[in-house]
């Protein structure tokens, strides 16, 4: 705008122009000097306002970095917090995997030992099933023995367990003469006793078996020994009956000599084998307790 200015100020001085002229250039122009300043006041107002809106911004722009900044170091923190969750979830599902393992082991464990403690319950029951068994034996084993003592002292009679079996072993030269059925007094004064107290267990089946030694027999009567040792049964049989014992609970049978105590070598040996036995059935529940008493006995 001077430069302008200038010239014009050099055409004014070499020209002949009016008084009037020159003022409406000058008034022109300080019209224009004038615009110009409120021109160059704006720019100056709107470079400040720019500066400060540049201001602004950079600081927006830094408040912003802070923020990134701490975005970041805030993903940074949760993405090694994840990892570290990953870590402990991977370590806990295995954990659970074995502990699960565990579980399923501890539970099949348990089942086993449930049913060997179920197993160990029936055993022990049966247990006591048989010690109530084989008390109750020994207690009859007992009382038989204190009943009968007094001829089991004098020898005509002996309670004994044999091949598993409580029985009253009377010796065949007590009861019977040589080749004989019929009972001597003496015998049936002894089998009145043993009828008495054999009467009174009522809850007892007798077998009275016959045995014989080895030596035959040829009779009409009594072709063999079966015969002989079968009559004899059966004549002490029929004596306990008629002496109270009752019908139902006996039976007798006869063994010959196929059943001996021993071998029939020499005399007194073969007196051993001749003998009648009154077997006391067993209850089925002292079967096993039976077996107790005859190693109780060895």
């Amino acid at each position: 705008m001077r430069i302008p200015l200038v010239c014009l100020l050099a055409v004014l001085a070499t020209s002949c122009v009016t008084t009037k002229t020159y003022e409406a250039k000058v008034a022109e122009l300080d019209a224009e000097r004038g615009q110009h300043g409120r021109d160059v006041a704006a720019a100056q107002d709107r470079e400040k306002t720019l500066q400060a809106n540049v201001k602004s911004l950079e600081q927006k722009l830094a408040d912003l970095d802070a923020q990134r900044a701490k975005l970041d170091a805030e993903r940074d923190q949760l993405r090694k917090s994840l990892d570290d969750n990953t870590a402990l979830v991977s370590e806990l599902k295995k954990r659970l995997e074995k502990l699960g393992q565990n579980v399923d082991k501890l539970s099949s464990e348990r089942g086993q030992l449930a049913g060997a403690l179920d197993d160990a319950k029936n055993r022990l029951e049966e247990l006591r099933k048989q010690k109530a068994a084989a008390d109750a034996l020994a207690s009859t084993f007992k009382q038989l023995v204190e009943r009968l003592h007094a001829m089991i002292d004098a020898g005509k009679l002996k309670v004994v367990i044999r091949e598993g079996r409580m029985l009253i072993a009377l010796p065949n030269d007590v009861l019977f003469d040589s080749g004989r059925t019929d009972l001597k007094p003496d015998a049936q004064a002894a089998l009145t006793d043993v009828a008495q107290v054999l009467g009174s267990m009522n809850d007892r089946h007798f077998l009275v078996a016959g045995h014989t030694d080895n030596v035959p027999i040829h009779t009409e009567r009594f072709p063999s020994n079966w015969e002989l040792s079968s009559a004899r049964a059966i004549a002490v049989t029929r004596f306990l009956i008629t002496h109270g014992m009752k019908p139902e609970t006996l039976a007798a049978a006869g063994y010959g000599e196929f059943d001996p105590l021993g071998p029939n070598d020499e005399p007194d040996k073969r007196a051993q084998n001749r003998r009648i036995e009154i077997v006391l059935e067993p209850n089925l529940a002292e079967v096993p307790a039976i077996q107790g008493l005859v190693a109780g006995n060895k």
